[in-house]
């Protein structure tokens, strides 16, 4: 990284210091109510109900930490194994459904934990940086009052002029040391969250064949359902204008000798009939597989297609290699789906797409400062995106508060094929 990049790094996390130390203190008050919950859970009329609204809480708190370590590069995926096709909430079946899973046992048992790593190594970092932030600007300060030569007391004292003037060095060398600790406690608080939230090998082979079961048929049922769109698209583009050529060029020849000139105009009739059919073929293979994909790789065809958008939309791609041609096309087209949705129904000012392959798994970001308030259970678009990421074993996940912003992240294992060159 060149020292740009680290001092960006370093500026970007004082703030996230601060806003790990909020958080902090919102996991003991998670943890009482989810354990609340837990115990009346029995309770016919309340526990249910409880354990399903604190659950859903601690394991919103759980994927905001896995999201806040992916962005800071230290990637965590979702451990939690799929909900039973339909259990309701509260019901038997859903609460069976979550106490033996066990990443639910495993987010309650990092919050407390979670949260003191985080405070304490978080208020260190602080302390340092702000200690030397003062030292530093003691001589600013006397040069503002006008030469009044005094310390921070306790804090920072100063006998005489000397040790007011050698503040200035000691702080800037303070200061820089803070700058250095915090992206470093930063990336050990995240570290120690991954233990506990970051599937286990167990969990991931529990995961991936419940996953595995219950998308099989959305995989099946997908692919048919393509299947028929290339077949119905063939039927009425390209095959019925094959057929009207056919059909001209059978007339031309009855006409050839009695009227040639009519004979020739049809026949200029179906060379134009036969370019319009290639250019539905090519507008269908378009469909199935970019040119743009098959040229310049997910990445550029990403690109291309954000140039194409109303919205002015930013791409940050950080792929050293290029991805097997289904993933590629699948996350094409999941790209492409959310962007559609977001210049359709979001009111989005900007967008931002960004890409990243790290320790074998494909991170995917689309994002928009629109209305937000999108929900998957209402609409077509996000499930289909979801059902064409369930066959690659694939995730998604969606977070769009009303009001915005609206940021749908997509996980793919996956390896990269072949190296840049």
């Amino acid at each position: 990284m060149t020292l740009r990049g680290r001092l960006a790094a370093s500026l970007s996390a004082t703030p996230d210091a601060l806003f790990a130390i909020g958080l902090g203190l919102l996991n003991p008050a998670m943890l009482a109510f989810w354990l609340a919950g837990l115990v009346l859970s029995p309770v016919p009329a309340l526990g249910p109900e409880l354990l399903g609204v604190t659950t859903r809480v601690v394991r919103w708190r759980a994927d905001l930490e896995r999201r806040l370590s992916t962005r800071a590069g230290v990637p965590i995926r979702r451990p939690y194994l799929p909900a039973p096709a339909g259990a309701e909430v509260g019901s038997r079946r859903w609460l069976r459904w979550i106490i033996t899973d066990p990443a639910t046992w495993r987010d309650a048992a990092w919050l407390l934990p979670g949260a003191l790593i985080a405070m304490v190594l978080s208020l260190i970092a602080l302390a340092i940086t702000v200690y030397g932030l003062t030292g530093a600007l003691l001589v600013p300060l006397w040069l503002v009052l006008g030469g009044v030569h005094v310390g921070y007391g306790l804090f920072w004292p100063t006998a005489n002029d000397v040790e007011g003037m050698l503040a200035l060095p000691q702080g800037l060398a303070i200061l820089a040391v803070g700058l250095t600790v915090t992206p470093l406690t930063r990336a050990t608080h995240l570290r120690f969250s991954r233990l506990f939230l970051a599937p286990t090998r167990s969990a991931e082979l529990r995961l991936r064949v419940a996953r595995l079961t219950l998308t099989r048929a959305d995989a099946i049922d997908a692919q048919a359902a393509e299947l028929r769109r290339i077949e119905r698209d063939l039927h009425d583009g390209a095959q019925a204008w094959m057929v009207s050529v056919g059909m001209t060029i059978g007339l031309a020849e009855r006409l050839v000798r009695r009227d040639p000139t009519a004979a020739l105009k049809l026949l200029a009739e179906a060379r134009a009939a036969s370019t319009t059919a290639l250019v539905e073929l090519r507008h269908l293979v378009r469909g199935i597989h970019p040119p743009v994909l098959a040229e310049r790789g997910l990445e550029g065809a990403v690109q291309a297609l954000a140039m194409m958008l109303p919205v002015p939309t930013d791409v940050r791609s950080h792929l050293p290699g290029r991805l097997d041609t289904p993933v590629e096309s699948a996350v094409y087209f999941a790209v492409a789906e959310a962007l559609t949705n977001m210049t359709r129904h979001s009111n989005a000012r900007k967008a931002w797409v960004g890409l990243r392959h790290t320790e074998g798994v494909l991170f995917v970001e689309i994002g928009d400062d629109g209305d937000g308030g999108a929900d998957p259970g209402r609409g077509t678009g996000l499930l289909g995106i979801e059902r064409r990421l369930n066959a690659f074993d694939g995730t998604m996940a969606v977070s769009s508060p009303p009001g915005g912003p609206t940021v749908v992240t997509l996980e793919l294992p996956c390896a990269l094929s072949s190296p840049k060159t």
